[in-house]
């Protein structure tokens, strides 16, 4: 069984800051509350890069 790490409801900027130095994965913090990040892969960023290329020419064609 794996053990997940327990965090309060809310937080405050500086209690998350100060919580996730203690984790061993990533978190994103919204409006108090924490979601953990999951890890990028080679293909998924294959894939953003391919999508930046293709929609770069047509988005600097706008200013």
């Amino acid at each position: 069984m794996i053990a997940i790490p327990q965090q309060p409801q809310k937080m405050t900027v500086e209690e998350y800051l100060e919580w996730e130095l203690q984790q061993d994965v990533r978190y994103e913090y919204v409006n108090g509350e924490v979601f953990a990040m999951t890890g990028g892969t080679i293909p998924h960023n294959d894939i953003a890069l391919n999508l930046y290329s293709a929609l770069r020419p047509h988005l600097r064609s706008r200013g």
